[in-house]
């Protein structure tokens, strides 16, 4: 159990509708909310079923009426002051949450019956959360706000969560009431006298410290070296607090510190195991959110001293979330902390590690405060999820290069028996992986190999339905290349075919390869990557680069009228190319982008697009080009397309796999997505998306409801032609594209 006063996303007016219940409900991802007056009285409990009970049993389903009308008869609710182990009693599998008021009916916090996640300010902290940074300024301000201002500004450009500071009283702290010159203290006691008589901030201007954290955006945490302190503390509002490891075993503080209700940051250094399993009950025993950070009282702390490995057993023994304050030299040990399971990571900040004081030799210079906080991240995003190992879609491109495939060493006709003197291993690997020989010796052949041909699964088990006829509602095609053309595009009975063209292609004569009077519609697919590894770059910065990609796009225009006069249809063929807006390094500023924008509407009106039907294709975030995975900038935001679109009137080729990728990526709804540039949509590449970077998955095997999909494509773009995209599809004699058209016939 956990006793929380962060209840914003639980209070609701009585007087508001039910429908904003329902939203608030939706957009909070909790089932309940405690129905309060204009005064703050709970006046209910609310939960998810209520409503549902009330859609269904009501005639009157007007989601306009105020909350308190269906507010349910009785709740349960739990006085502030009741001992947090009969608080504890009340929970069921029906009451998960329980609202907790004061002598006159006033919310005050909730109690809930699971503390897997913790709030401060506006960040959550648990398991699925980026890790928690906070850069501990403590005294290193010198007493002087100004600097503290200084190292505040440079903790916000670290983009740190939180930034700590210290508050001691020390007339209450100190029996000797602070006396920096008494004769009779210790010569350490001394030395902190000394210093803390010189640096401390007065309980004014550490308000103003805090009061400019919060302007910059910051979330300011203090740790209270006293009872008086806390007060203080309260009284200005702190969202949460932070225990020293001096503290932990000082239950007078926990106990007024665990009653504030507020989330507690808990240093172990100084404590024995059994002093930090007592600490850590008697805490939770008091309802407290509580995060355990490991750490070495030390200045600095020898690495031999730091113990890393003691993280996830800490995590163990307190049952909770754990973290890491650290007080040795340099960035390293924090990031292999992050590995170990901390959640939360510590470290002082200076302008100066020169300056006098215990800190500053242990702290950071506000660039490797920057380093530290970018390599957190990057370490997070590494970690990945427990369970079963799957392939990159980096690694299946390079797989394709480098590995090896079984191939066919002879001709074999159909109806024989393979035989493993038919078969060799060679590059590239497209085909079977040279471990599935045994599966495929003593199959017999369903179809003529040629010496050379690669073996695909279908060899072993043929389990894919092949069509001639499809019925869909709109035109339909299939991705081809020059070279496969007829093999693909012949079984079926297509509407297009869209033709991929490579850099080479472009070299190429058409009727080379496609009969005349071809019955069909075409469309073609601008190369991303040309001559001496120029990736297609319509809105570079460089003007060099971009007018090569200027030339080479009006180079595929030329080749597209010499595709025309082969085909029998008279339309305009949808020419979709990938604008640009990439970068290796990060994602580029608002402004960048819209200078992006406009250099890439110069670019446009420097070619001829006369003779073709535009669709600049949407982006994902992090695309994969031929120099490894890259950052996405254009053409990845619905409000940027449609924005882009209805300015200069072109039309898009929505990507469903790229634009997934970016939904998941930014947290947005596909639909809403889709919704918002229909208008502007003129062909569909259909495909599935994993993740963020999980590109032309099977479809049906990744995140995306092509049910409700299609669905809003029918209502809004009933007559716009689509290919389904699969990655690879064309392989094995289209078996993806067959796999892609029998699970989307039944939905567009």
């Amino acid at each position: 159990m956990k006793i929380n006063k962060y209840i914003n996303d639980y209070a609701f007016n009585e007087e508001l509708s039910v429908r904003s219940a329902l939203q608030q409900i939706e957009s909070t991802n909790l089932k309940t909310l405690f129905v309060i007056d204009n005064l703050g009285h709970l006046k209910g409990v609310l939960v998810d079923g209520d409503i549902r009970r009330w859609l269904l049993n009501s005639l009157d389903h007007d989601l306009e009426l105020p909350v308190k009308n269906i507010l349910p008869a009785q709740c349960v609710s739990a006085s502030i002051n009741l001992p947090p182990t009969e608080i504890k009693e009340l929970f069921s599998s029906k009451v998960r949450t329980i609202p907790l008021i004061d002598e006159d009916g006033l919310l005050i916090a909730v109690a809930e019956s699971k503390d897997t996640k913790i709030k401060v300010g506006t960040k959550n902290i648990s398991t699925e959360d980026e890790v928690f940074i906070i850069a501990e300024i403590g005294n290193n301000h010198q007493g002087n706000l100004q600097m503290a201002k200084e190292l505040i500004d440079s903790c916000i450009d670290a983009n740190v969560d939180c930034i700590k500071f210290q508050m001691r009283t020390m007339s209450s702290l100190y029996d000797n009431k602070g006396d920096s010159s008494d004769v009779s203290a210790d010569l350490g006691d001394q030395y902190t006298l000394d210093l803390l008589s010189k640096f401390q901030l007065s309980d004014e201007d550490l308000f103003k410290a805090f009061d400019y954290c919060r302007e910059k955006g910051g979330i300011p945490l203090c740790t209270p070296w006293d009872l008086e302190s806390l007060v203080k503390l309260e009284e200005y509002g702190m969202p949460a607090y932070k225990i020293a490891s001096a503290d932990f075993t000082n239950y007078e503080l926990l106990d007024a510190a665990a009653k504030t209700y507020k989330p507690l940051f808990c240093s172990t250094g100084m404590s024995t195991e059994q002093e930090i399993i007592k600490s850590s009950q008697f805490l939770k025993n008091l309802g407290s959110q509580c995060i355990f950070l490991h750490c070495n009282s030390t200045y600095p702390t020898p690495f031999k001293d730091i113990n890393l490995s003691y993280i996830p057993h800490l995590k163990d023994i307190t049952n909770s979330l754990v973290g890491y304050s650290g007080h040795e030299r340099g960035i390293n040990i924090p990031l292999a902390a992050v590995s170990l399971g901390a959640k939360v990571i510590e470290k002082h900040i200076t302008l100066d590690k020169s300056l006098e004081g215990n800190d500053h030799k242990v702290s950071l210079t506000p660039d490797e405060f920057v380093m530290l906080v970018k390599n957190i991240r990057q370490i997070e995003e590494s970690m990945g999820q427990k369970g079963p190992r799957e392939i990159s879609q980096g690694e299946l491109l390079n797989r394709e290069v480098l590995a090896k495939s079984l191939i066919a060493n002879t001709e074999i006709k159909k109806g024989e028996i393979i035989e493993r003197d038919m078969i060799s291993v060679k590059s590239p690997g497209k085909g079977l992986q040279p471990n599935r020989i045994d599966d495929l010796v003593g199959k017999i052949t369903h179809k003529d190999f040629k010496k050379g041909d690669l073996f695909y699964n279908s060899d072993i088990k043929t389990t894919i339905q092949k069509k001639q006829e499809y019925n869909f509602q709109r035109p339909y095609g299939i991705p081809v290349r020059y070279h496969d053309f007829k093999d693909l595009a012949a079984p079926l009975n297509l509407d297009f075919v869209e033709f991929h063209l490579s850099y080479q292609d472009l070299n190429e004569e058409p009727a080379d390869f496609i009969d005349p009077d071809t019955n069909l519609d075409f469309s073609v697919h601008t190369p991303e990557l040309f001559e001496n590894d120029h990736i297609l770059d319509l809105c570079s910065f460089d003007d060099e680069y971009r007018k090569i990609s200027i030339d080479n796009m009006k180079r595929v225009i030329e080749h597209v009228e010499a595709l025309r006069p082969i085909f029998r249809s008279k339309k305009l063929p949808v020419l979709i190319i990938n604008a640009g807006g990439w970068n290796k390094d990060g994602f580029i500023s608002s402004n960048d982008k819209k200078l992006k924008y406009e250099i890439l509407e110069d670019s446009l009106n420097q070619i001829d697009l006369s003779g073709v039907d535009l669709g600049i294709q949407t982006m994902p975030p992090f695309p994969w080009h031929f120099g490894g995975q890259s950052f996405h900038n254009l053409f990845v935001d619905p409000e940027e397309i449609d924005a882009f679109c209805s300015k200069n009137n072109y039309k898009i080729c929505l990507d469903i796999s790229h634009s997934a990728m970016a939904c998941h990526h930014y947290g947005w709804d596909l639909i809403k997505f889709t919704k918002k540039i229909s208008s502007h949509i003129n062909y569909l590449h259909i495909v599935d998306a994993k993740g963020s970077d999980g590109e032309g998955v099977e479809i049906g095997k990744g995140d995306v409801d092509f049910k409700l999909l299609c669905k809003t494509l029918n209502e809004n773009n009933h007559d716009i032609p689509f290919i389904p995209e699969v990655w690879q599809g064309h392989k094995d004699q289209g078996i993806g594209f067959y796999n892609a058209l029998n699970f989307l016939e039944k939905y567009l």
